[in-house]
């Protein structure tokens, strides 16, 4: 959420940056309505004080036995009690439109941000890796031979509908391998704290990780009001809520393997073909809860965990930084990992890297005390996939398979499959 003190500031600054996201100018739809608000929070003031000083006067009428004077009194400080009830209502309501319209407003970009319409104005930092050569036309995925059988869509479709799957045998315990083999190596290598994590949770918790209230429609949520988690990004992050922590916490590193499920909302048609993209899914996520002066950094270290765990396994990648009209409505700035996927002969997003800044922090009330001894401020929040589970394996399979259908797996994974490190054509490890 943005800081209305900012707004008033430099509203200048602020409707440039929703420029830069291709989003109309607001500030002074805002700072009008925050007059508004404040004037009538004075106003409430005013008459409360006014009501305060008659209400001692009835006192000093009483005591004189002037029965006139105290009736008048009384007569006022009860209208006066009406009026600033009323009052206080009236700021009220303006305090919740002015929170809820800021709360609709996205994040505004870092400077360094590359401007653009749409993912066609993303910019490619980095590859890494050699595109695999096949003396055969590459399968996708739910092709091979080795791996029709054991992905099941058609059975997934009588249990649950469209855009789910069931896993079977050896590919599902490849699938089980991979999300193992990362939260692995971010606890052991890259110093990241596991945490098992609800996947229901409260409207608070969805709301201050900004997935609510403008995307309601891209999660589930249950008869009873618990919201399914879209990422694990919400309970991690939410740990922090209404706490005031010590800066020497900092930088507090986290990591979940979760399930996740999505609506899909909007992407009818899209990706129907395989487990490309699905209702429900499973990801390793990584949190970072940072000092504002070292949340860049922290970016760029999450971001080399993710690709570490692309470069341990084999799997070609390119790193994007995405253009403001691509980014996340939180996000001041993200790194989007694509993966080589050879029956697409084409690069897939595997993770997102997000720094948000104080943007998911002043939504929940996450703030931290200096050490020298200054006023709580805000803490920075970052997130990132580290990786999207099915999407790994994906990659994995297809990378590595091979013209009898079956697939070479990468050598990272032999201590989760029994040093089998092929799965044959008919679907079994070897």
């Amino acid at each position: 959420m943005h800081d209305i003190r900012a707004i008033r500031e430099n509203p200048a600054a602020f409707d440039a940056a929703l420029a830069r996201r291709g989003e109309s100018a607001l500030s002074s739809e805002i700072l009008a309505l925050d007059e508004a608000r404040r004037a009538k929070i004075l106003a409430a003031e005013t008459a409360q004080a006014e009501q305060n000083k008659a209400a001692k006067e009835i006192g000093a009428a009483k005591a004189k036995g002037d029965e006139a004077e105290f009736e008048r009194l009384r007569a006022a400080v009860a209208e006066k009690k009406a009026e600033v009830a009323a009052m206080q209502a009236e700021a009220k309501d303006l305090d919740a439109q002015l929170t809820d319209k800021l709360a609709r407003i996205p994040n505004s970009p870092a400077e360094d941000v590359p401007e653009g319409a749409d993912e066609s104005g993303n910019v490619e930092v980095r590859r890494w890796g050699d595109l695999p050569q096949f003396a055969f036309n590459p399968k996708e995925h739910y092709e091979i031979a080795g791996v029709a059988r054991a992905m099941d869509f058609e059975t997934a479709a009588k249990i649950s509908g469209a855009r789910f799957v069931v896993l079977k045998g050896a590919v599902a315990r490849i699938h089980r391998a991979l999300a193992q083999f990362m939260i692995d190596t971010h606890v052991d290598e890259n110093g990241l704290t596991e945490v098992n994590s609800p996947v229901l949770v409260r409207d608070e918790a969805m709301y201050g990780t900004d997935k609510l209230p403008k995307f309601g429609e891209d999660s589930y949520q249950t008869t009873n009001g618990w919201w399914l988690v879209p990422t694990s990004e919400v309970p991690l992050t939410y740990t922090v809520a209404e706490e005031v922590l010590e800066e020497s916490a900092l930088p507090i590193r986290m990591t979940a393997h979760t399930l996740c499920f999505r609506s899909e909302a909007g992407s009818a048609g899209k990706d129907t073909a395989g487990m490309l993209r699905q209702h429900q899914f499973e990801k390793v996520e990584m949190v970072s809860i940072t000092h504002p002066d070292h949340s860049d950094d922290e970016q760029k270290r999450m971001l080399g965990c993710a690709e570490g765990i692309l470069e341990k396994l084999g799997i070609p990648y390119r790193t994007v930084v995405l253009c403001t009209g691509d980014m996340g409505f939180g996000a001041r700035r993200t790194f989007d990992i694509e993966a080589w996927v050879p029956g697409q002969n084409t690069y897939r997003e595997i993770s997102s890297v997000s720094t948000t800044g104080a943007f998911q922090a002043r939504r929940m009330n996450a703030r931290f005390k200096p050490a020298d001894g200054g006023k709580p401020e805000f803490v920075h929040t970052l997130n990132g996939s580290g990786l999207a589970v099915g999407r790994c394996l994906i990659a994995v399979l297809e990378n590595g398979q091979q013209e009898d259908g079956s697939v070479k797996l990468p050598a990272a994974l032999a201590p989760y499959l029994g040093g089998k490190l092929t799965l044959s054509s008919e679907g079994t490890l070897v």
